[in-house]
């Protein structure tokens, strides 16, 4: 039996549009990968800081980068409906959006990042150095969300490659800044975990600079997003929020759930903070496909649903939870078999290489449950449809994962010092 015509194009679509976005998610999550690598071989402190800092920035971040989202299905209709010279005026507004929100979160990070981590009563040693990273990486908002903004314009056009190849760019100058500020050279002193937030602010903007140029120099300026200056205009705005708040509060409901168990892990020890670390830059890693595909799937479902479409968008978004399903099997094998392989590329602690080993074996099964229904929320995106997958994403997370977890956790750690485990 062959496959049908429109299944073969789908697959098509899905790979070149897919790919590059796949490609672009790995280069994002490798910078963080860096980071904890970097951090993990100064020390268990400097890996458990940098994990912490992250866990106070990327929660607003996601949530502000959702909303910006909301410019791929918007501009991605536009599209198919033969209408993308409109997407300026949306991009613009977005832009806003990244400014103003980026501004807010920047000054809360640096004013209450330190306040907050002795109120939760995360372990001391690590304060001091997720502190300084947090006030490092605080002035990288506004350049990340206003490059997702473009980003995702980009993408509404059907051209992801632009995303990926300043992302690898990025990822290319990360290495050599973070060795710099890391470590200390030509003058710069050792600053250990926290330099990886200098490093990273440094990368966002030059990534921002050459989208920009991208955008205004090639084929998307026909969308005109830099062809006028305009102020905020709360019509569009609005437009935006309301569409692009569910999708940022379900990543939100999302990542932070993870925030929210380091935070909690952070109360055992910093050791188990540290292993929690590596699984979830392993697990951020895996997701990224999964992601890509539901990315890819919001563009093509959306396309079709503009160009009024109906059965070429479902059939495409069947197409793209095969596709991520299938992934999840792979993925799920591949972390089994090579689980203490994948921990001691990160430590030399042979505690901490313990835990996350046994941790990995957890985030094996939840590949097929975490890859469908990631994609799933992309395709419903294509439709413009946000509200349902954010109720049950709350639910799901805050309603049942948290409790259950933190519960769990306190219990079996008093017991049997298994508590990061039943977190996870």
């Amino acid at each position: 039996m062959t496959a049908r015509p429109g299944v073969v194009t789908d697959l098509k679509f899905l790979g070149t549009l897919g790919v590059p976005i796949i490609l672009t998610q790995l280069s994002q999550m490798g910078i963080n990968v860096i980071d904890a690598v970097m951090a993990g071989r100064v020390s268990p402190v400097d890996l458990a800081g940098v994990a912490l800092g992250g866990n106070f920035y990327f929660p607003p971040v996601v949530l502000l980068s959702g909303v910006a989202m909301a410019v791929t299905p918007m501009i991605s209709q536009m599209h198919g409906a033969g209408k993308e010279s409109g997407g300026g005026a949306v991009v613009r507004q977005a832009l806003w959006i990244a400014i103003g929100g980026g501004l807010l979160t920047m000054a809360l990070m640096v004013q209450f990042g330190e306040a907050g981590y002795r109120l939760i009563g995360i372990d001391e040693a690590a304060i001091p150095v997720a502190t300084e990273y947090l006030t490092y990486m605080s002035f990288a908002v506004v350049p990340t969300l206003a490059f997702f903004v473009l980003r995702y314009l980009c993408e509404g056009l059907s051209w992801t490659v632009p995303a990926m190849v300043v992302s690898f760019g990025g990822l290319a100058l990360k290495l050599p800044l973070n060795v710099l500020f890391v470590y200390g050279g030509f003058g710069i002193p050792a600053m250990g975990g926290a330099g990886c937030g200098v490093a990273t602010a440094i990368v966002m903007w030059l990534q921002l600079i050459v989208m920009i140029f991208i955008v205004r120099y090639s084929r998307v300026q026909r969308a005109g997003a830099f062809s006028r200056f305009s102020l905020p205009d709360f019509g569009v705005i609005w437009r935006l929020v309301k569409l692009g708040l569910p999708i940022g509060v379900t990543m939100f409901f999302e990542g932070t759930v993870f925030s929210i168990v380091t935070l909690l892990i952070g109360r055992i020890s910093v050791e188990a903070v540290a292993a929690h670390q590596i699984v979830f830059n392993v697990g951020s890693i895996t997701s990224m496909i999964p992601v890509a595909l539901g990315v890819a799937a919001t563009i093509r479902v959306g396309y079709n649903v503009g160009a009024k479409d109906n059965p070429g968008a479902r059939r495409s978004a069947y197409v793209a939870l095969a596709a991520a399903l299938a992934f999840a099997f792979l993925a799920a094998s591949a972390l089994l078999l090579l689980r203490d392989t994948i921990a001691g590329f990160y430590t030399t602690d042979t505690g901490v290489l313990a835990t996350a080993s046994g941790l990995l074996i957890i985030l094996a099964l939840y590949q097929f449950v975490d890859d469908t229904q990631t994609t799933a929320i992309g395709c419903l995106r294509g439709y413009k449809d946000v509200r349902i997958p954010m109720i049950i994403v709350l639910i799901a997370h805050w309603g049942i994962g948290i409790p259950v977890g933190s519960v769990l956790a306190r219990k079996s750690h008093q017991k049997i010092g298994m508590g990061s485990r039943f977190v996870g």
